[in-house]
C-alpha cells in the first residue's frame, strides 16, 4: 500500500512487480539471468566483431546475421539490466517516461526483428533455388533496402502503439504485473477505454508476425522441396545444415510471441506470459550467436582465421 500511495502523490510512476514475490529465488535468478546476458553480450558482440573482421563473411547471409546479432544484444540490453538492478534491490520503481522508453526500444527491436528474419529465409531460398544468380538478386543494394525498410517499419509501429498507450490515463493500481514494461500489462493498469489501441497493437502484432512468418514458410517450402530434387547427398546434406540453424530460431521466436501477443486480453496470464517473455527477451538472443555459429563450418573457419592473423600479427 505505501508503493501504491507513492505513485499517486509523486506522480505517473510504475512499480515492476517483477518474476517473483519469494526472498530466496530472486538471488538465483540474479545470477542465472546475469550469466545469460554476460553470454548473450559476448556472443552477439563476438559474432558481430568476426563478421566485421573476416572479409570471407561478407556476404548477405552474414550481413543480416550481423545486424540480427545487434538487435538481439540491443533489445536484451534494454530488458536485462533493468531486470537485474529489480531482483538485487527492494526498489523497483520505474518513471512513466523510464517505462515508455524501454516499452519503445524494446517493441522497436523486436517488430524490426520479425523483418529481418523474413529478409534472412528470403536469402537463403535465393542461395538454394536461384544459386546462379544469386550474387545478382541479393545486391548490396537490396540487402541495404531490406535492413532500412524493417528499422523503419519498427520505429514507426513502435512510436505510434508508445504514443497511444501514454496517452491514456492511469488512475487504478500502478504496479505492472510484468519484470518490463510491456504493452499488455502496462495496458491493465488504463482506466480509460483501452479497446481501440489493443484492437491496433492486436492488428499490428497480426500483420508483423503472420506477415513475416508466411514469407518464412513460403521460403523454406520451396526451399525444402527444391533440396529433395538435388541428387547429391553432400549437397542436400549442406543445404539441410544451412538452414536448420535458421529454423531452429525462428521456431522458438515465433511460437513464444505467438502465445503472448495473439490472444486475448482476458487470457492473460502473469506465470504463462511472463515465461514466454524470459524465452524471447532473454534465452533466444543468448542462443541465436550460438545456433547460427556451432553447426556453421565457415564461421568455425573464419574464426580459426582470425585468430591465425592475430598470432602471426604477434610474431611480427
Amino acid at each position: 500500500m505505501a508503493m501504491e500511495s507513492r505513485n499517486y502523490t509523486n506522480g505517473p510512476d510504475f512499480i515492476l512487480l517483477g518474476l517473483t514475490e519469494s526472498e530466496e529465488i530472486p538471488q538465483f535468478l540474479f545470477i542465472l539471468f546475469l550469466l545469460i546476458y554476460l553470454i548473450t553480450m559476448l556472443g552477439n558482440a563476438g559474432m558481430i566483431l568476426l563478421i566485421r573482421l573476416d572479409h570471407q563473411l561478407h556476404t548477405p547471409m552474414y550481413f543480416f546475421l550481423s545486424h540480427l546479432s545487434f538487435l538481439d544484444l540491443s533489445y536484451s540490453t534494454v530488458i536485462i539490466p533493468n531486470t537485474l538492478e529489480n531482483l538485487l534491490t527492494s526498489n523497483k520503481y520505474i518513471s512513466f517516461s523510464d517505462c515508455f522508453t524501454q516499452m519503445f526500444f524494446f517493441v522497436f527491436l523486436v517488430v524490426t526483428e520479425f523483418f529481418f528474419l523474413s529478409s534472412m529465409a528470403y536469402d537463403r531460398y535465393v542461395a538454394i533455388c536461384n544459386p546462379l544468380h544469386y550474387h545478382v538478386v541479393m545486391s548490396r543494394r537490396l540487402c541495404y533496402a531490406f535492413i532500412t525498410v524493417s528499422y523503419m517499419i519498427g520505429f514507426s509501429q513502435s512510436l505510434a502503439i508508445v504514443l497511444c498507450i501514454s496517452s491514456l490515463h492511469f488512475c487504478k493500481s500502478h504496479v505492472v504485473y510484468h519484470f518490463f514494461c510491456d504493452t499488455t500489462p502496462v495496458l491493465a493498469l488504463s482506466c480509460t477505454d483501452t479497446r481501440g489501441t489493443e484492437i491496433m497493437i492486436i492488428i499490428l502484432a497480426f500483420i508483423n508476425i503472420m506477415g513475416s512468418l508466411s514469407t518464412i514458410t513460403v521460403s523454406y517450402v520451396s526451399i525444402l522441396s527444391n533440396i529433395l530434387k538435388m541428387n547429391s547427398t553432400s549437397g542436400k546434406r549442406k543445404a539441410f545444415s544451412t538452414c536448420a540453424s535458421h529454423l531452429v530460431g525462428v521456431t522458438i521466436f515465433y511460437s513464444t510471441m505467438i502465445f503472448t501477443y495473439l490472444k486475448p486480453k482476458n487470457s492473460y496470464s502473469l506465470g504463462r506470459d511472463q515465461v514466454a517473455s524470459v524465452f524471447y527477451t532473454m534465452v533466444i538472443p543468448m542462443l541465436n550467436p550460438l545456433i547460427y555459429s556451432l553447426r556453421n563450418k565457415e564461421v568455425k573457419n573464419a574464426l580459426i582465421r582470425v585468430m591465425q592473423k592475430r598470432e602471426n600479427s604477434r610474431q611480427f
